[in-house]
């Protein structure tokens, strides 16, 4: 069974996919793709979960990745890389082919990146922390270190948790407005005293601030798409003792 995933127009001519759960070997809550070194699934299997990734992508290359902190950091991985180290970081950025830098989510929002005239790609893990923190404003520029010009980047927003499954409370409404109050657009009323964030919509908006006029967002909801995806909010909703994690890459063809 291939492992099915999504791309973005944006992206075009650039080798990415955002992967969902399916076309993997991980069975019962972990079912089936779920690449996440952190869910307590046999490594075996994630190990060959992720090989199915790569070579649906990028046959023959590597799938590197993070151990993600929901903070701002942003890696540049080069030659001297050492692409099984995860150092704690939230994204990455490589001119480096034969490398796929991949992201980890579960509702979180992972965002590719690529200058195709450049050769410069980049990849992030935006939970809401590392989104107000600036953890996409962090790869523009480290992408920017490695010759890409923002003028000439593009970005994709993958699958993340919709604003229709995603209800917060006043306190965190109040985070997101204290850091501007423009920011109240991404919020819908909900329940007394919570609200409906759009995700999505307001990593957009931090794109479109930093100066990128080429963001495609796909629209699909982790959380609501449970044959598809894998939800953290959904697996606590539920009960259930762990949760998988999707897996979303981009690389550089060398041939």
């Amino acid at each position: 069974m291939s492992a099915p995933f999504v791309t973005a127009p944006t992206l075009g001519g650039i080798a990415h996919g955002f992967f969902g759960r399916r076309g993997g070997v991980s069975a019962g809550d972990l079912a089936s793709l779920n690449c996440g070194l952190g869910s307590g699934d046999d490594p075996a299997l994630i190990a060959e979960n992720r090989r199915r990734v790569a070579n649906a992508m990028l046959p023959g290359a590597t799938v590197t990745g993070l151990y993600q902190v929901h903070g701002a950091r942003c890696v540049i991985v080069d030659a001297n890389s050492d692409l099984a180290e995860r150092p704690e970081a939230d994204a990455m950025a490589t001119r480096v082919p034969d490398i796929l830098l991949g992201i980890l989510t579960a509702d979180c929002v992972p965002v590719l990146f690529a200058d195709r005239e450049a050769g410069v790609v980049g990849a992030a893990h935006a939970g809401w922390k590392g989104a107000i923190a600036g953890i996409t404003d962090s790869t523009l520029d480290a992408m920017e270190s490695l010759g890409a010009r923002r003028p000439n980047i593009a970005a994709a927003i993958g699958p993340c948790i919709g604003r229709a499954s995603y209800e917060v409370d006043e306190g965190f409404v109040q985070r997101f407005l204290d850091h501007d109050p423009a920011n109240e657009r991404f919020f819908a009323a909900a329940k007394p005293d919570h609200a409906m964030f759009d995700i999505a919509a307001y990593v957009a908006a931090r794109l479109a601030a930093a100066g990128v006029t080429r963001i495609a967002i796909g629209g699909q909801d982790t959380y609501a798409e449970s044959e598809h995806y894998f939800s953290y909010r959904r697996a606590c909703h539920k009960g259930e003792n762990t949760y998988g994690r999707q897996l979303s890459v981009i690389g550089l063809s060398g041939g």
